[in-house]
């Protein structure tokens, strides 16, 4: 095969000094399906640029495999695919995925979601009181992940106080490419024992007081007649925990990433606080939290005017597909947080939590969360400056930030005291 011409997509080097959009729109400029190598594992796979492919691939799982070799974008033994990622939802196809799925989505449920918005504010209150008086704060792990991270803690049934730990386990667990967040793949494997060590103690404390929260639906519920075993409740586990917490706080960095780096709309948004809900849709789109997924082609077929062979593999790169200007528009490629106003549409326009069967199921819980922190940040931390260069975190997974430090004006205001 010829040297590729275009950036490496599954390369975490891609990503270690933020989102590349540039090389994204030369890649999505060059076609609506790319053939593109991969040096590092020496699998090629065929990047989905654009919306309509994308949909595609994704409302046919039988033509395209989230189990086959997981869902995943990164390379792993076989024995790995089957011994431990077909036991999550994101690696399950028809109709093991939707037997799985029916177990939890209830937590999920619009009205569900907006039963916690109560509890969410006073949580987001406290957050913001925690550093107002400072006039400084390091954002991702003392603003961003603190919110995200309790939400899905509750409805797990982990106790707050042990919520420190969990933020470690997850960036042990998601950032194994990162020098700075983990040391060895030992080791993020370990912190996912911890973490499955855990949840069995939790599992144990059900089975004397039962709990009414997804912990609870998980360990309570039959598959063809069978109860949940042992090794997918774990790893249903880990993966609500991860994607319930990691994504939200990633879009949450990103998004006051964003307004300080554009502070005429960060205005905007303080002169007109009613628009901080539209805004939220356009900091989703423009800064995605996962970067990609996989899927693996189960048959020949045509896709974007490529030919598919049966065994390839197929990534969908959620960042490409939501700057598609036959979408969003010629200037896709800019952040403006009143394009919602101009494209009432854009909450379904946008592909930030996928699209068909994988659709995200916490995505009603994560724009809540967004916005919830959002409103609370940008009416109380005036006049934020970045206070050094924000970090990126080296990976082709996650779309994160691992620090960002930044000043703003001292108040000692509490609104979780009114």
């Amino acid at each position: 095969m010829s040297q590729c011409p275009f950036a490496n997509l599954l390369d975490p080097d891609t990503y270690a000094q933020g989102m590349p959009y540039e090389k994204l729109k030369e890649i999505r400029d060059a076609g609506r399906v790319v053939r593109l190598e991969d040096p590092l594992t020496g699998v090629p796979y065929w990047a989905v640029t654009h919306v309509e492919e994308m949909d595609f691939v994704s409302k046919n799982p039988k033509l395209f495999s989230s189990a086959e070799r997981s869902a995943f974008p990164m390379e792993y033994d076989q024995d790995m695919v089957e011994g431990i990622h077909r036991q999550t939802i994101i690696n399950m196809d028809p109709p093991l995925h939707q037997k799985v799925r029916r177990i939890v989505r209830n937590a999920f449920t619009p009205k569900r979601v907006e039963s916690y918005a109560e509890k969410f504010r006073e949580h987001a209150a406290r957050i913001v009181d925690a550093v107002a008086s400072r006039g400084e704060c390091e954002f991702v792990e003392e603003v961003a992940a603190e919110l995200p991270l309790i939400g899905i803690l509750e409805l797990l049934g982990v106790p707050l106080e042990d919520r420190k730990q969990f933020f470690d386990w997850t960036n042990t667990m998601i950032f194994a490419d990162d020098p700075d967040m983990i040391t060895s793949e030992e080791e993020g494997m370990l912190a996912s024992l911890e973490v499955i060590q855990y949840a069995m103690t939790i599992a144990a404390r059900h089975r004397e007081e039962p709990m009414d929260n997804i912990t609870g639906a998980l360990l309570d519920a039959e598959i063809d007649g069978e109860p949940m075993s042992e090794d997918m409740f774990a790893w249903m586990f880990i993966l609500i925990l991860v994607g319930g917490n990691e994504s939200t706080r990633t879009v949450i960095a990103q998004g006051m990433r964003l307004l300080m780096e554009n502070p005429d709309q960060l205005q905007y948004l303080v002169d007109n606080p009613d628009k901080i809900g539209d805004a939220c849709e356009e900091i989703l789109r423009y800064n995605t939290a996962f970067i990609s997924m996989r899927r693996t082609a189960m048959e020949d077929l045509e896709l974007g005017g490529q030919q598919i062979s049966k065994g390839d593999k197929i990534i969908l790169h959620y960042h490409m597909v939501n700057h598609d200007e036959q979408v969003f528009g010629e200037d896709a490629m800019t952040f403006d947080v009143r394009r919602a106003e101009r494209m009432p549409d854009l909450y379904n326009q946008l592909r930030s939590f996928g699209f068909g069967q994988h659709f995200c199921i916490g995505s009603h819980l994560a724009r809540l969360e967004l916005r919830i922190m959002m409103e609370e940040i940008i009416t109380r931390l005036r006049n934020p400056q970045f206070d050094g260069e924000p970090q990126f975190a080296r990976s082709l997974f996650v779309n994160a930030m691992k620090e960002m430090k930044i000043t703003f004006d001292a108040h000692a205001d509490s609104a979780s005291a009114a």
